[in-house]
């Protein structure tokens, strides 16, 4: 990594490194209301070969943009980051090969990127949706069909540099608010508010409207079912069976059974959320509980299915 990322080095790279096609595990398309998250640890890939390789797969817009990054930790984060959703898509197979370097992106009006496929004739391009999130020490790609995605994933131990309830009173909605203030225990609290915000993050995600479109404020996460004030509302024994269900402050036309969550933890130190529109909002039929397939990764290398395994443990919602 310490000269992998110069631009001396990239050059020199550039020349002499044989661009050869990737050769990748082929993937189904989700089936509908399947929800696919491949992720990766950044501590795992260690070879300065292999980032050479993810180097070569990225567009010359996004190689420069890694360059620019002041730190390594952040230049590799970005990269795998890169490299996870174009070989993560790559994957799937549409009739054709497609090679990761190949794929183009484009935002919506609100910056959410969405791929660009080609315009090939007698060839329809998949419905296929995609959301990326990052730390540091864990990267995580979603993918549907059909569906609007948005997933993210937090560090459970991350750090936070205010008072939990102040924080959460410019951020959160009332009812959130009184639910955080009800936990005695600040290690509870503190983890419960990174939940939360989790899945607030991964619901302004799925929406595609950006931050300034849908203010934390304006809608409240909950788990339907659990009384307001219930502390024990976060034992994650006690919210499995739960729904977690969003309501809308702005607009309470706007109901909360459009979209569903998953929270889970990942590999013990991360927490994960993903956040889907339901079947009966996207077809008017009888809602179709989600189903969720894991992945953990090294791009290019090798794909490990881990659902079902200790890595996966799913707190609430769909799994």
């Amino acid at each position: 990594m310490r000269r992998g990322f110069s631009r001396m080095n990239l050059h020199c790279f550039d020349r002499t490194f044989i661009r050869s096609s990737h050769s990748l595990n082929a993937v189904q398309l989700p089936a509908p209301m399947e929800t696919h998250l491949w992720y990766v640890n950044p501590s795992e890939v260690k070879s300065e070969s292999l980032l050479k390789q993810y180097l070569d797969i990225l567009s010359p817009c996004e190689r420069e943009n890694v360059l620019r990054l002041q730190g390594e930790e952040m230049r590799k984060s970005a990269l795998l980051a890169r490299a996870l959703v174009r070989t993560t898509i790559a994957k799937y197979q549409m009739n054709s090969p497609v090679e990761p370097r190949s794929l183009k992106f484009r935002k919506n009006m609100h910056g959410k990127p969405e791929v660009c496929w080609p315009s090939i004739d007698d060839w329809d391009p998949p419905p296929l949706h995609f959301n990326l999130s990052h730390t540091s020490s864990l990267i995580a790609c979603g993918v549907t069909i059909n569906s609007q995605i948005g997933i993210d994933v937090e560090e459970k131990k991350r750090s936070i540099k205010h008072d939990i309830l102040s924080f959460a009173r410019r951020y959160f909605s009332k009812y959130e608010v009184e639910l955080l203030a009800a936990i005695s225990d600040p290690q509870v609290q503190q983890r419960e508010f990174i939940k939360l915000w989790t899945l607030k993050e991964a619901y302004v995600k799925a929406l595609g409207k950006g931050f300034s479109g849908a203010p934390f404020k304006t809608f409240t996460i909950r788990f339907q079912g659990v009384m307001e004030g219930d502390s024990e509302a976060f034992d994650e024994s006690s919210t499995k069976g739960f729904e977690i269900v969003v309501d809308s402050l702005d607009d309470p036309t706007d109901v909360s059974n459009t979209w569903q969550f998953s929270l889970l933890e990942l590999d013990g130190s991360h927490y994960a959320a993903i956040c889907t529109e339901k079947q009966s909002a996207l077809d008017g039929k009888i809602n179709i509980p989600g189903k969720l397939m894991v992945w953990k990764t090294i791009p290019i290398i090798e794909d490990e299915y881990v659902s079902g395994t200790d890595a996966v443990k799913v707190i609430c919602g769909f799994q």
